[in-house]
């Protein structure tokens, strides 16, 4: 007698979350599981979901379908939805702290009931976690967001076949503490007029529509600007990035490509920072040239961060899922009720019942 296939919901509460749960989905497609998508709250558009991908639109039609497991790439989700919860993160850890001065990506919020970690640098931590709390388990799986980033795209827009430049891609944040966009405006502007590399410039959707329009401007036959949902095939299509402090340049190095930073917070010895305008360049020749030193550092970096190349973690993910599934919690503790952020959940959903 066969097994019935396994149900597994896709928990969306931004828009980033559809490009990164759906390598999950394409896997869980091809070992014949049903997928359901569920948009939390008013931040996510449900209009990005795609004419072959069924949307459940109220929590009573999640409870209804009964998942086996939740894929949440956010912080929270409702313990009053059925279903293993796993976390599967919304980007690196970027050392960033919350309110009570703690990192926030590892803050235990007692919603998970696994973890599916990127590298070593995450993994220690959250195993130190699991023991001290015991109602969640760690696997290491990399992170299915990036499998698309290691699998060759035959229809990459952003590729130039026939144009032998070295391709330059700029991202920025818009943090104007951390922005570089503004500060090297016209130092891009006289790059690209000279025409020696080919430019692809993608800011933070929530970057100063100001400068917006400035680089807009800049585009020619050298420069292009581009506005997408999915930076990948950007990632993909150049040989070197220019940055500041933006978590998208970590991407980048997992390609074991360079990366030059202006004004990086957290200066290291796998990036070439520099710190005036007019070192830009120069740095960019350097890169260019990927000197063995410097991708020795990368490569010793992006072992700690997330050493997968085979574009499989989704299938790692589905795995150590699929085991908990099974298994069903056995050995764990219960998780803590939550009660006042559960209370704060039902509000938000609009869901009182059991």
């Amino acid at each position: 007698m066969s097994q019935p296939c396994k149900r597994y919901l896709m928990y969306v509460a931004q828009n980033y979350s559809y490009a990164m749960l759906r390598p999950l989905q394409a896997a869980i497609r091809e070992q014949g599981g049903e997928v359901c998508w569920f948009v939390e709250g008013n931040e996510a558009d449900p209009g990005y979901i795609k004419p072959d991908e069924t949307l459940l639109t109220s929590v009573a039609a999640v409870k209804q379908w009964r998942p086996d497991a939740v894929f949440v790439p956010g912080n929270v989700v409702p313990s009053f939805i059925p279903g293993i919860k796993v976390g599967v993160f919304h980007g690196f850890n970027a050392g960033k702290l919350n309110r009570r001065g703690r990192e926030d990506h590892f803050e235990i919020r007692g919603c998970f009931d696994l973890y599916c970690t990127q590298g070593p640098d995450t993994t220690e931590r959250f195993e130190l976690l699991a023991a001290e709390h015991g109602f969640f388990r760690v696997a290491q799986t990399g992170w299915p967001a990036l499998d698309p980033l290691f699998s060759p795209a035959a229809d990459n827009p952003y590729r130039a076949p026939r144009d032998e430049r070295p391709t330059v891609l700029m991202c920025s944040t818009f943090s104007r503490n951390l922005t570089c966009a503004p500060i090297l405006y016209d130092k891009i502007k006289a790059l690209a007029a000279t025409g020696k590399w080919r430019w692809l410039i993608q800011f933070h959707p929530k970057m100063d529509p100001v400068t917006v329009k400035q680089y807009k401007q800049l585009q020619s036959e050298h420069l292009q600007f581009v506005e997408t949902d999915n930076v990948l095939p950007l990632l993909q299509a150049a040989d070197v990035m220019l940055c500041d402090t933006s978590s998208v340049l970590l991407m980048f190095l997992l390609q074991r490509k360079p990366v030059v930073t202006f004004r990086n917070q957290a200066p290291a010895s796998h990036l070439l920072n520099v710190t005036e305008v007019e070192q830009v360049e120069a740095a960019l020749e350097q890169a260019l040239l990927r000197p063995a030193e410097l991708m020795a550092e990368i490569e010793q970096y992006c072992q700690t961060i997330h050493p997968y190349t085979d574009g499989q973690s989704s299938l790692r993910v589905l795995a150590a899922t699929n085991l908990l599934v099974e298994d069903g919690r056995a050995g764990l503790k219960p998780k803590p009720l939550n009660l006042l952020r559960q209370f704060k959940m039902r509000k938000k959903l609009g869901y009182w019942k059991l």
